[in-house]
């Protein structure tokens, strides 16, 4: 069986993948993609699960609503995962995961130092649903929608917005699969709106959210479970 640039022997076979180590791996049959960017399956004492947001687009540049708009990152963006991936040298992600939209892919693929192909997207990490709120100024939402998002807790989502508790439903299920998986560390690239809720669950919020304070472009939220608790760790 060969073996391929990251230690994993595999082979193809009428479009099925066969992995020394299948405990965490990503095949995109419609896209015919193979990633195989990671070596879990290893036993290990404890997991770091690394978050980030993506980095900046022009959309974010003019202070837009982005959402599920599929914007590429800007030159400014490129920079500050350039710069991300120089924070984390030296770390080896045994698993790479991100949203399917361009520019949290392309965040994960330069901060890990690998090709977008070899990128596992998820669609449980997606951005945040804005519906007709979607490349809206910042300063041009209107009441409804600007009181949801500053204080969710108290305020409801406006009709053709997502929840809180469907953003909190979906980032839950994707985090208890990852904590199945024994990797080490784990690169997960996504969004500002949803990132509230991967950190919500890893900080046991018992809303499921962590709102604030609101992440950077290319800010890394770094979380190490151990004896079956999460705990942030400072970067």
């Amino acid at each position: 069986m060969p073996v391929n640039e990251f230690g994993n022997g595999f082979h193809i076979l009428d479009r099925q993948i066969h992995l020394l180590n299948p405990e965490c791996f990503c095949y995109n049959q419609a896209a015919v993609t193979i990633s195989i960017h990671c070596s879990c399956g290893k036993r290990v004492r404890s997991m770091k699960i690394w978050l980030v947001r993506h980095g900046q687009t022009d959309l974010n540049k003019a202070k837009k609503m982005q959402g599920r708009s599929d914007i590429p990152l800007n030159e400014t963006g490129i920079a500050q995962a350039e710069g991300a991936a120089k924070r984390a040298v030296g770390v080896h992600f045994d698993a790479v995961y991100a949203s399917p939209l361009d520019r949290a892919v392309t965040t994960a693929a330069i901060i890990a130092g690998i090709s977008k192909n070899e990128v596992c997207t998820d669609e449980r990490i997606i951005e945040t649903d804005f519906g007709k709120y979607e490349q809206r100024s910042y300063y041009l939402l209107g009441p409804a929608m600007t009181l949801y998002w500053a204080l969710p807790e108290v305020f409801p989502a406006p009709r053709t917005v997502e929840t809180i508790s469907s953003m909190v439903e979906r980032s839950s299920s994707f985090l208890r699969d990852l904590e199945k998986k024994s990797c080490e560390n784990v690169l997960v690239s996504c969004h500002g709106g949803i990132i509230r809720a991967l950190s919500g669950y890893l900080e046991g919020r018992p809303n499921g959210i962590l709102w604030r304070p609101k992440p950077h472009n290319c800010e890394f939220r770094v979380y190490e479970k151990k004896d079956e608790t999460w705990k942030k760790l400072q970067r």
